[in-house]
């Protein structure tokens, strides 16, 4: 990691594969998720690129038991 390098746990947005890596979701089933839920508070579009709000997800994610 060089100096400009942001670590996971710090970052607001994460792509999909960070995501994946982060809460130990596939990355099948979390772009699933995210494409169902394409309003959701923690669903970002940049463009065609799909990212997640690390924070909002975190909550979503200690009210729910399965996804």
């Amino acid at each position: 990691m060089n100096r400009t390098d942001v670590p996971i746990w710090e970052k607001y947005t994460l792509t999909i594969e960070e995501a994946s890596k982060y809460f130990r979701i596939g990355e099948n089933k979390l772009r699933k998720f995210a494409e169902e839920n394409p309003t959701a508070g923690w669903v970002l579009k940049n463009g065609n690129r799909m990212q997640i709000k690390r924070r909002q997800f975190e909550n979503l994610l200690d009210e729910t038991s399965t996804i």
